[in-house]
């Protein structure tokens, strides 16, 4: 009987541990429940919710871009593109054949396409082609039933009104590609474009604006299921240029049948550069719609460089119209502009000799003859007696040598020698002979067409050191809420520029040798002075001379000079300033002065130093310019 109590307790006492341990597990399991869902309740909603609710990034509109009257540039227009769907398409590779019938899919286009719905979830849409036109849309709209999963989307794209007359101002817009990548997450978004040169690239991040958001509730899969809330972004603030889109078209036009040129027109008491093309040219919009694999090695291979902003990147010997600096330099150096020279076509220096353009010479020649006949042994004789240190110093007073901090992309400095740079640089000293060449703008020295037209800006705006801007007021202020611009004298004095400005005047209006009087404005109203300056591009040799120089038309186009004119108009009252070159154009007086004249004479015509009703403060005083 004792065996079975004892078995019975035992028995009982497992049952009971048992029981035990199994109350302890459901105690632990209710207080972990209880944990889980009331402790920790906010927590795991939260978690819910950001499993079901997806935020989304929403681009915003770019901003618009205007010119100094308020017309568009740059700005966005509507985007039709088509789109297929891999889920809702019964064949890919067969529904790509069908829409080639209606738009054309070429063949890199469709390598793209295959390769993007391998790499995305079934149901993410694929842009098969942007920028449709309305025709294309209708097209496929009308054969939609036998096109399943093909779509069309809207969005936006940039637009370029102007297309090439002012690509090099502008620059363009296209996506963004690894190196761009800086962890903003707009920069991640499908389609996504950035400023890459120009003002598009200079003044990206304001033009960008800032991205709203859309919360979506999705399913397991990631696929959209409704859209619960939206919050657009901010747009991007606009940009007003100082160009005059008007003159910018008139100037693209009136060089564009040249192969290589650049021109520039700026007010010469703001600064505000009116006018900027570089030739060729290219069509900004090409670059938004995407370019293919040859249409950009056409681009980059072209020998005329057509992405390369001549004006502010091209570096030429200004040739003759670096006279100007030479002039200023030889009278603040108290050289008399009565101090004459004889000019026989040449003068020797040691075993060499240096030419004069004109082959019998001018004869005996002052300051003023000089400049007006563009006596090239009048100022070899200036340059040795001034020295190549007092002329660069001028040079660089008048906005040479240097950047000038144009607010785009691409400027290059120039170059005006010194004794110290050329011992630096080379590791020889100086010789005198290079201070004759570069007295006449050739040798070592550089300069951009932009600098020209600062240099002829400083000489008859009273004597400031203006500094060119394409811009009105930074992105966000009104242009007429910016106080008056004030810059420094460049500390020539009044009497050294009123007798260069004349020289300049004769130059265009004396028919007594001005070397551009066949290119004069004879509206008086309107009347330009000028420079010529023409810059060789190779060295004429001895035996050359004395078999007789070739003319420009008679040697191959890479050997001919460049041409250049540097111009300001009206010359009662200077206000703009004009820089052209044509690259192997011939004599600036032939292929230059005659552009500069029209641009001259239509800047003036326009009026374009007005902008907008209050959109700037008033100029400051015009200097009279030379008596006539």
């Amino acid at each position: 009987m004792k065996p079975e109590q004892d078995r019975g307790r035992l028995f009982t006492r497992r049952a009971m541990i048992l029981a035990g341990g199994q109350a302890l597990m459901f105690t632990g399991l209710a207080a972990r429940m209880y944990y889980l869902q009331v402790v920790e309740s906010s927590h795991y909603r939260v978690l819910a919710e950001e499993n079901r609710i997806s935020l989304r990034l929403l681009p915003p509109p770019r901003g618009r871009i205007l010119d100094r009257r308020g017309a568009p540039l740059a700005t966005n227009a509507q985007n039709y593109r088509v789109v297929i769907v891999p889920e809702e398409a019964e064949n890919i590779e067969q529904m790509l054949d069908r829409l080639d019938r209606l738009v054309q899919v070429p063949e890199h286009e469709r390598r793209r396409i295959m390769r993007e719905v391998r790499r995305r979830r079934a149901f993410v849409p694929v842009t098969v082609r942007e920028n449709l036109s309305w025709e294309e849309v209708s097209r496929i709209e009308v054969n939609a039933p036998d096109l399943p999963g093909i779509n069309i989307d809207v969005g936006e794209t940039r637009s370029y009104p102007f297309d090439g007359a002012a690509a090099h101002v502008l620059g363009y817009v296209a996506a963004v590609s690894e190196r761009d990548l800086t962890g903003d997450p707009l920069l991640e978004l499908p389609g996504f474009r950035i400023g890459k040169t120009g003002i598009e690239r200079q003044y990206d991040l304001q033009l960008r604006g800032k991205a709203g958001n859309a919360e979506v509730e999705v399913n397991a899969l990631g696929r959209v299921i409704r859209e619960l809330r939206r919050q657009e972004g901010q747009p991007g603030q606009n940009v007003h240029l100082t160009i005059d889109i008007g003159l910018q078209e008139f100037v693209a036009k009136r060089v564009g049948e040249e192969r290589r040129a650049a021109v520039v027109v700026m007010d010469a008491h703001k600064g505000d550069v009116l006018a900027m093309v570089s030739v060729p040219s290219y069509d900004p919009n090409a670059f938004n719609e995407g370019l293919s694999g040859k249409e950009w090695n056409r681009l980059i291979t072209n020998p005329d460089t057509p992405l390369t902003n001549k004006v502010i990147a091209g570096q030429y010997a200004p040739g003759s119209t670096f006279k100007i600096a030479v002039a200023l330099a030889a009278l603040e150096a108290n050289i008399p502009p009565s101090f004459r020279t004889s000019c026989y076509g040449h003068v020797q220096l040691g075993n060499q000799k240096f030419h004069c353009w004109k082959k019998g010479g001018h004869g005996s020649v002052d300051m003023l003859d000089g400049i007006k006949l563009s006596c090239d042994v009048y100022f070899y004789e200036l340059a040795k007696r001034v020295g190549i240190d007092r002329v660069s110093a001028m040079a660089k007073r008048l906005g040479m040598g240097q950047s000038l901090d144009l607010d785009i992309p691409g400027e290059r400095n120039g170059l005006i020698p010194t004794r110290d740079w050329k011992l630096a640089a080379i590791g020889v000293p100086w010789q005198l002979g290079e201070t004759l060449v570069a007295g006449i703008g050739q040798g070592y020295v550089l300069a951009t067409p932009l600098q020209l037209a600062v240099m002829t800006a400083r000489l008859v705006n009273g004597g400031f050191a203006v500094t060119p801007r394409l811009t009105l007021a930074p992105p966000g202020v009104d242009p007429a809420d910016e106080p008056p611009h004030s810059f420094p004298p460049i500390g020539v004095a009044d009497a050294s520029r009123r007798l260069v400005i004349q020289g300049m005047v004769e130059v265009v209006n004396n028919p007594q040798g001005g070397t551009a009087f066949g290119s004069r404005i004879t509206e008086k109203r309107f009347a330009m002075g000028g420079k010529t300056g023409t810059s060789q591009v190779r060295r004429i040799s001895l035996a050359e001379r004395d078999r007789g120089v070739r003319k420009n038309e008679d040697r191959p186009w890479r050997e001919r000079d460049h041409a250049l004119f540097v111009g300001f108009a009206p010359v009662d009252a200077p206000r703009y300033v004009v820089s052209v070159i044509v690259e192997h154009g011939g004599g600036g007086s032939k292929a230059a002065a005659p552009i500069a004249r029209d641009v001259l004479l239509e800047a003036q015509r326009r009026d374009s130093s007005s902008v907008m009703p209050g959109r700037i403060a008033a100029a400051p005083p015009v200097d009279k310019g030379p008596a006539r």
